[in-house]
């Protein structure tokens, strides 16, 4: 591999630790903890690991003497950047506290763990990824592990390899599966453990014990380079409105995040669209009428930035959405012989209560089809392929010629699409992420020393200098719910959505209207790796407000 500059001068870089890590440590055990909701059924579901209480890693004074562990690790889901320092951290952390001890990547994501794919992670190896982005250190995959044959499997390998414990470094849907893994093990009495990882660019795992998860901070800081660019090129050209959509399929943080960053004319918030009930053409009206009063002050451009998962907030098209995820999950459309799309989707309405059936045939023909594409793996329309962007742009065009006609509008309207998704998802990770990614696999290390299993690593205070952040684990039930997947009530982690009262949003709407009809855009550029702290280390304004600074 020819490594550029910059990847050359990363390796250098020592990651800021919490103080409490760096010499001896004691462990501090708090309260009993429940699920946030659900608490009869997540408890019948997880005897072996329901109401463990939170961790609290403190400097200690007593030398303890750890037991050589054989460990194994995998990336499951989507990258995130940030992933290859977790691992350096869980290599550095397990050979602090025992030089004999071993670490073992499973190759793929879950996969590697069921077909045995697996590589010793050493220090030569370890050493050639840190700081840098992506997952190719072992790869990443989207295997779900649902079945007690994968479980045996798991458990089969693991004993060929002495594996005391596995780390599982992932989003909500991985961590999810993390606890099935370590309440099955206990259970059986495997005696091996498991510690989960928060990993997600969307920023939907997050609750009062893990501020926000890995990746996010450098993904939006990416993002909102590129918005700029634009910004700046809009502001340039002064003849087209930018469309951008977003990744963030379940929350709209991303979104909110780049906005509070680059302050574009319109920001829709999913959330919000969905807590006022708007309709596909409310969303379009509210887009024009920015339009509008930006073309009276001969302004005929501007930003608008878009969540992934827009469609599924709006309410009609929600319940159309979650209709057709239970309908294809039972029903194979492509079995069946039809001639066309269109009979395809007259197919496809038969089997619809009638007020989606009616909302599924008002759809654009190209739209519709969308919906009915390949589902993800967990059954779920695949929005990240909807051109949400496009629809968007067509559908302004359209209602801005018809104002034009009727004399009610006298600017002109020119749309380009965009959608900045993998371009933030491998990137070199931010000092930040850097850091939290390190202390968050050092903290795994000890999770796993101390015995702990079914707990998520955990580090707090993130808005302090690193050394004052305050590492632990928490237990993974507490953050769990049950919701429909597949069309059956199943525990997952609970995503966490915008809040419409936290300090972030409000940010938003007290400069709305300000954003909207003026040209105010920030362009943050490229991501700083060396210079001051107050302009490299800092975390998201999101992060900041959240706690108040």
């Amino acid at each position: 591999m020819i490594k550029s500059p910059l990847q050359i001068a990363r390796e250098s870089y020592v990651p800021k630790m919490p103080k409490s890590l760096q010499g001896t440590v004691k462990i501090v055990e708090g309260k009993k903890t429940q699920s946030v909701a659900d608490q009869a059924e997540i408890e019948k579901m997880f005897p072996n690991t329901y109401g463990m209480p939170v961790i609290t890693f403190e400097a200690g004074s007593e030398k303890k003497e750890y037991p050589a562990v054989n460990v194994g690790v995998i990336l499951s889901g989507g990258q995130a950047p940030g992933g290859h320092n977790v691992i350096s951290g869980l290599f550095d952390g397990l050979k602090k506290l025992n030089s004999k001890s071993k670490l073992y990547g499973f190759l793929g994501g879950p996969s590697g763990l069921v077909d045995n794919q697996y590589t010793e992670l050493t220090a030569d190896v370890v050493n050639h990824y840190r700081n840098t982005g992506g997952f190719d250190i072992i790869g990443s995959g989207r295997t779900k592990l649902e079945e007690e044959a994968q479980y045996q499997k798991v458990i089969e390998n693991c004993k060929a390899l002495n594996i005391n414990a596995l780390v599982v470094i992932g989003g909500d849907d991985s961590n999810t599966n993390a606890c099935v893994l370590a309440e099955y093990f206990l259970q059986k009495k495997t005696g091996i453990q498991v510690i989960g990882v928060p990993k997600t660019i969307d920023g939907d795992l997050k609750n009062e014990v893990v501020e926000t998860s890995f990746g996010f901070d450098t993904a939006c800081k990416v993002y909102s380079e590129l918005i700029g660019n634009i910004q700046r090129d809009a502001n340039s050209a002064k003849k087209y409105y930018h469309f951008i959509k977003l990744m963030g399929r379940s929350a709209s943080h991303i979104t909110l995040e780049c906005a509070l960053q680059t302050q574009p004319n319109i920001t829709i918030i999913s959330e919000e669209v969905e807590k006022k009930g708007m309709t596909l053409d409310e969303v379009i009206s509210s887009i024009v009428d920015v339009v509008v009063k930006r073309a009276d002050r001969g302004e005929n451009f501007g930003v608008v930035l878009i969540p992934e998962g827009l469609v599924e907030f709006i309410p009609a098209m929600k319940t159309l959405i979650s209709e057709l995820n239970d309908l294809l999950a039972h029903f194979d459309i492509d079995a069946l012989s039809v001639e066309s799309k269109r009979e395809r989707r007259e197919l496809v309405a038969e089997k619809l209560s009638p007020e989606s059936a009616e909302v599924f045939l008002s759809l654009p023909n190209s739209f519709a089809n969308q919906l009915l594409l390949d589902r993800d793996p967990h059954g779920n329309v695949q929005v990240s392929m909807i051109e949400t962007e496009k629809l968007l742009i067509d559908m302004v065009k359209a209602k801005t010629k018809k104002m034009k006609k009727a004399g009610e509008f006298d600017g002109k309207f020119s749309g380009q699409p965009h959608f900045f998704g993998y371009e933030g998802r491998c990137a070199s990770p931010s000092n930040f992420d850097a850091d939290y990614c390190y202390t968050l696999g050092f903290t795994a290390s000890l999770l796993i020393e101390e015995g702990k299993s079914g707990y998520m690593a955990s580090v707090k205070n993130l808005t302090a200098p690193a050394d004052q952040w305050i590492p632990g684990g928490a237990p993974i039930t507490m953050m769990m719910n049950m919701e429909k997947r597949h069309g059956q009530m199943k525990p997952v982690i609970q995503k966490a959505l915008v809040d419409l009262n936290g300090k972030p949003f409000n940010k938003l709407v007290q400069h709305r209207e300000e954003w909207a009809v003026n040209t105010m855009y920030v362009y943050p550029g490229p991501i700083q790796y060396f210079g001051p702290a107050s302009v490299c280390d800092q975390p998201t304004h999101t992060l900041r407000l959240e706690q108040g600074k």
